[in-house]
């Protein structure tokens, strides 16, 4: 099943999925530095990281809805998406909650918001591996007739084509 939103051929979920991932990541490197080495550029630069995170968070969750309604009711891959769905709202509302904890002072952030930050990371570790399953085991977002030697998706011949026996 290919993604219900494409561009260029491509589903956007998988698109944008790499932003929040990158910003939470980058959250937990930063916290892991500020306890090592605490500095108010680290702790400032960590809280625009939460919130870059769950704003792209929510717009990958979007593109992740539309691709989990288009799923076939009943099937493994529509139960896998949803609890992937599932993890990844939690793991949001989880950095967001650490964002709120830190809002009153950015630069110097509390333990328990970086704790928190902590185990919002370890639910989207759970989260990325369920995705890798619905991609990787179920085909979700990859199109039927992909093949190594498929054309372009600039063509407009169809992945079938060139396959060869």
């Amino acid at each position: 099943m290919a993604g219900k939103i494409n561009f260029l051929g491509h589903p956007v979920h998988p698109m944008v999925i790499v932003y929040p991932l990158t910003f939470f990541t980058l959250t937990v490197v930063l916290d892991v530095i500020y306890l090592l080495h605490p500095s108010a550029l680290v702790g400032t630069l960590s809280y625009w990281s939460i919130g870059a995170g769950v704003i792209s968070g929510l717009v990958a969750a979007v593109f992740g809805t539309a691709d989990w309604i288009g799923l076939q009711s009943g099937t493994r891959a529509k139960r896998i998406g949803l609890w992937h769905g599932g993890v990844n709202v939690v793991t949001t509302l989880l950095f967001a909650l650490s964002w709120l904890l830190r809002h009153g002072s950015p630069a110097s952030p509390a333990l328990v918001a970086m704790m928190v930050s902590f185990a919002a990371f370890a639910f989207s570790l759970i989260a990325a591996w369920l995705g890798g399953e619905l991609v990787y085991r179920l085909s979700v977002g990859v199109d039927e007739g992909a093949h190594v030697d498929s054309p372009s998706s600039f063509s407009d011949r169809p992945a079938s084509a060139d396959k060869r026996s």
